[in-house]
């Protein structure tokens, strides 16, 4: 172990759990930073916005054409 001489300063029973609470505490105030700094995130996390299709017309352009003409009754 590279670092198998810092337990000879501090014991694992005390040095194991400072260390993963300061991991926790740290991702809990990322997360915390990231709900209340962005606006992405929370509409990511409640599932976004339906978005509505769409509508495209279906006739088709030659179908188009006719109506722009005018006809001679």
């Amino acid at each position: 172990m590279n670092q198998g001489r810092l337990w000879t300063v501090v014991r694992p029973t005390v040095g194991l759990p400072l260390f993963l609470g300061a991991v926790a505490i740290t991702s809990l105030i990322i997360h915390y930073s990231i709900l209340t700094h962005t606006t992405w995130y929370p509409a990511f996390m409640q599932g976004g916005q339906k978005k509505v299709a769409i509508e495209t017309q279906t006739t088709a352009p030659a179908a188009l054409a006719m109506n722009d003409v005018t006809t001679v009754k």
